[in-house]
């Protein structure tokens, strides 16, 4: 089914924690774009907690958060989960600006979401600057292959048309869920990771007690907690 990726390597981890990271952890902005109803809301809740559910059409932004463990560094994925409803798609850019990875989704059993996959890429493109942004065409929903409309062919081509990167997956199935969310890791670090200013340095931010402040901490004024 589609491009097969290959297996998880051995330097490749999954966790949905950050307990056992190495010392160096880096944030990756990944944004998944697509039509309504093409799964992205299914796909980034398997990258997350691995996982399906049905879910409910998403309202402007969703936000999930997923750590890959490579050899040598560790990579916090900040999921940003776009709404595909027309109504929205004059402030979907806010959410997919400065993106290091955008994942196109579209539903290989309806061929109006891969020509709107192709509008959507369109629209990326005005705001990326080249090489600053892995860009995956993801054709989901491959348990519905006897109900396809678009082929792995006709996928493959506009990705390499396009200078893309190419697979299919199935969120109901789990099928290529990981083995993609690994392979855009490596994609992203070794090709932004290593510029300077590519990836900042992700940690996390103090708890603060604010029933016992010491007025001497920096941290006195402040009540924000998380990332």
């Amino acid at each position: 089914m589609g491009e097969k990726l290959p297996r998880v390597p051995g330097g490749a981890r999954l966790h949905s924690d950050t307990l056992s990271r190495p010392v160096r952890t880096l944030r990756v902005k990944m944004v998944l774009l697509g039509s309504s109803g093409v799964g992205k809301s299914s796909l980034a809740l398997r990258f997350s907690k691995d996982e399906f559910k049905c879910t409910s059409p998403t309202v402007g932004c969703a936000y999930l958060t997923r750590v890959v463990h490579l050899s040598e560094v560790t990579l916090r994925f900040e999921i940003w989960d776009t709404a595909g409803q027309e109504k929205y798609h004059s402030v979907t850019p806010l959410y997919y600006r400065g993106a290091h990875a955008a994942l196109l989704v579209y539903d290989i059993s309806k061929k109006e979401t891969f020509i709107r996959a192709q509008v959507w890429l369109k629209e990326l493109e005005k705001q990326y600057i080249p090489e600053s942004t892995v860009i995956w065409l993801v054709g989901n929903k491959g348990d519905l292959a006897q109900d396809r409309q678009v082929s792995v062919q006709e996928g493959q081509s506009l990705a390499n048309d396009r200078g893309l990167f190419f697979t299919e997956t199935s969120a109901l199935s789990g099928d290529q869920i990981s083995q993609l969310l690994v392979a855009v890791a490596h994609r992203v670090y070794k090709c932004i990771g290593a510029q300077q200013g590519g990836l900042s340095e992700w940690r996390e931010t103090p708890v603060v007690d604010l029933h016992h402040r010491d007025t001497l901490s920096p941290f006195a004024s402040c009540c924000k907690v998380g990332p």
